[in-house]
C-alpha cells in the first residue's frame, strides 16, 4: 500500500505558477504509475496528467498540454506538478492518485487505487 498526501496548492492571479507535491510512504514507489486529477465544484473529477513509474513516460489532458509538467523523484518518494500560465478555469481541488504497475495513461478514477486528500487550486482572474 501507499499513502499519499499533497502540498503546495494556493491563491494566484491568472497567468502566474505553483508547483503541486504529493509525498508518498509505503514501499516499491516505483513500482506505481502516478496520476494527478482536478476536480471544480460541481464538477466530476477528471485527469490531468500521469507518468510512469520509472518517469519515462508521461500523458497530460490537452486542456492542460503546454502548460503543466509532471515529473516524479523515486529516491525521494515524491511526484510534482508544475502548472504555468495558470487560468481560472483551472480552479479545483488537485488529487494525486497511485496505480500499482499501472500505466500513464490511465485517465478514469476506478483505474488508480489510492488516492490523496487533495490541495486546494485558485485562480483568480
Amino acid at each position: 500500500q501507499v499513502q499519499l498526501v499533497e502540498s503546495g496548492g494556493g491563491l494566484v492571479q491568472a497567468g502566474g505558477s505553483l508547483r503541486l507535491s504529493c509525498a508518498a510512504s509505503g514501499r516499491s514507489f516505483s513500482s506505481y504509475a502516478m496520476g494527478w486529477f482536478r476536480q471544480a465544484p460541481g464538477k466530476e473529477r477528471e485527469f490531468v496528467s500521469g507518468i510512469s513509474g520509472s518517469g519515462d513516460t508521461t500523458s497530460d489532458a490537452d486542456s492542460v498540454k503546454g502548460r503543466f509538467t509532471i515529473s516524479r523523484d523515486n529516491a525521494k518518494g515524491a511526484v510534482y506538478l508544475h502548472m504555468n500560465s495558470l487560468k481560472p478555469e483551472d480552479t479545483a481541488v488537485y488529487y494525486c492518485a497511485a496505480a500499482y504497475r499501472g500505466s500513464p495513461s490511465y485517465t478514469g478514477t476506478r483505474q488508480y487505487a489510492y488516492w490523496g486528500q487533495g490541495t486546494q487550486v485558485t485562480v483568480s482572474s
